[in-house]
């Protein structure tokens, strides 16, 4: 059963070590745990619905409940303390693209709000009902999720776009294919969603991010169906599939995704690098992704995550002994941590490994094998969890991410670490910070940042500390090149700093195509480019 309350099974548990919860404790102090609502209590506040029925249509309280919030640190806060401020009217459950249709018209009549909701794994509010006098309805694609055909020829599978991504390899894997795209929100999250929040998976070296494998499909708009077909390349004007990537519900519903796959790999494996330090890792990476090395991933952490890493592993005696080697090899304190994913035909991935190992030694790298990668690929689904385990020892985690070119990445990660961590020094509390480089390219690379807190005396106050972290350090992104997001979208929380990102002619350009599709602003208000703070 999934948690009502949090991230995903509710029967997974992930605990922090003795020794990583001793490491936190030295850091930021002791965790003060707050008290959780009872689900009974949550579901008392849930009003009645404003929607007329319809039989397509939950009006239940759990239901409604359910879809309220994602999983952003400000709806983690809301769900455990039972506030969750607004609900959804109803909540639909469509089988087909007809069905949608038939919603939306629907939602036109009672002139209702309307939210499209794949996995609910939004950090940024998405999905999160907007204050307003108009009804809301939440569109739950969850149904939706078939393999409705699979062009072996061009390589193109058609799936409705509710499908999450364990179901998506599932159905791919006995016909030899692989779509490759592995979010560390892969477990719930949908096609449809990906699309929508322009996601990036860990492989996307390999297999590219999702702007990369969305061919075609359907949107199912308020004026009607917008059909994309697919082609290899197309210099007829503007691409509209770049209306739909990263387009946030706000023009329509995607209902069936055209995709484009690959066969599976003969081999794959993970490997791990350390180096002596930040600078001589750094331009290990650049050069292998600028080298063009057919590596599937690459993911750098710096030293404060590589120390992170191997403090939360728990294995006490195995990291002892591993740090001991490195040290005597040059990688003591200060050292970094590389994973990097070898995918391919066995001949490409000998080749790969090869030139990997080349690289790394020029620039002061220590080959570590394979089991700190395999123990990666084990748990990179399962980090969400951790949230909760941080959580009953008082802590709240939360992460954020950009993007900048390579001149840039250096500064700005100084700049987002030090505005973290010392973001709450005025109360006396000390934030700890920690930073990988999670996707790469030849221009510049990702930065995803994680920091963790103490829970302040009350929700109210861990929400304070919260926005004072999130935001001042969401500014200092935009107005030092980087982009307000690189995988996770816009939503809500992200949409007061995208005119700082994109400029005031920008902005009305979105608008126009807001308006063009949905003059009521019927369709998921408030994301993406509403409420954006003007540029200087």
């Amino acid at each position: 059963m999934r948690r009502w309350n949090g991230w995903g099974d509710e029967r997974t548990q992930v605990e922090l070590p003795p020794v990583g919860r001793s490491f936190l404790a030295e850091r930021i102090g002791e965790g003060r745990p707050l008290p959780d609502a009872t689900l009974e209590a949550a579901l008392a506040r849930v009003p009645a619905s404003r929607l007329p029925a319809h039989p397509l249509v939950s009006q239940s309280a759990v239901d409604r409940l359910r879809h309220a919030r994602g999983q952003s640190l400000p709806d983690w806060l809301a769900m455990r303390s039972g506030d969750f401020g607004r609900f959804p009217d109803g909540v639909a459950y469509p089988l087909d693209t007809e069905q949608v249709a038939e919603l939306l018209r629907y939602a036109a009549d009672a002139d209702a709000i309307v939210i499209p909701y794949g996995g609910g794994t939004s950090v940024v509010g998405h999905i999160n009902p907007p204050a307003t006098e108009r009804p809301v309805l939440t569109v739950d694609m969850g149904r939706m999720n078939q393999l409705l055909d699979l062009d072996r020829e061009s390589q193109i599978a058609t799936f409705g776009a509710g499908t999450p991504g364990p179901q998506v390899e599932a159905q791919l894997r006995p016909h030899g294919y692989t779509l490759g795209h592995f979010p560390q929100s892969f477990e719930l999250s949908t096609l449809g969603g990906w699309i929508a929040s322009r996601s990036s998976g860990q492989q996307s070296l390999r297999y590219g991010r999702i702007e990369q494998l969305f061919a075609g499909g359907r949107l199912e708009t308020l004026a009607g169906p917008l059909e994309l077909p697919t082609f290899p390349a197309s210099s007829a004007g503007p691409d509209l599939r770049e209306l739909i990537l990263g387009s946030e519900g706000r023009l329509g519903i995607l209902t069936e995704v055209k995709m484009r796959v690959t066969p599976l790999p003969e081999h794959e494996s993970f490997h791990a690098v350390f180096f002596p330090d930040w600078p001589r890792a750094q331009t290990a990476a650049r050069q292998l992704v600028q080298d063009r090395v057919q590596l599937s991933m690459i993911r750098l952490s710096n030293a404060a995550e590589t120390e992170t890493q191997l403090k939360l592993a728990g294995h006490a005696r195995a990291v002892a002994l591993l740090e001991r080697y490195l040290s005597w090899r040059g990688a003591a304190e200060g050292k970094c941590m590389m994973l990097v994913g070898v995918t391919g035909s066995h001949n490409q991935s000998r080749a790969a490994l090869t030139e990997f190992k080349r690289i790394a030694r020029a620039h002061g790298g220590t080959y570590a094998g394979t089991y700190l990668g395999r123990k990666w690929a084990e748990k990179r689904f399962s980090m969400p969890y951790l949230r909760e385990g941080l959580w009953k020892l008082g802590y709240a985690v939360d992460t954020l991410e950009t993007a900048t070119d390579w001149d840039n990445v250096s500064p700005l990660l100084d700049k987002i670490e030090a505005n973290l961590r010392n973001g709450l020094q005025q109360e006396g509390e000390q934030v700890h910070v920690f930073t990988h480089l999670s996707h790469l390219y030849p221009q510049g690379a990702s930065i995803y940042t994680t920091y963790v807190f103490q829970l302040g005396a009350d929700y109210a106050g861990s929400l304070a500390r919260w926005e004072k972290l999130k935001h001042s350090t969401s500014e200092l992104i935009v107005r030092n090149r980087g982009t307000i997001s690189h995988q996770h979208g816009v939503g809500k929380d992200h949409a007061p700093f995208l005119a700082i990102e994109k400029g005031p002619l920008a902005i009305e350009t979105l608008r126009a195509l807001g308006r063009h599709f949905d003059p009521q602003q019927r369709l998921n208000p408030g994301t993406l480019f509403d409420g954006c703070k003007e540029a200087p």
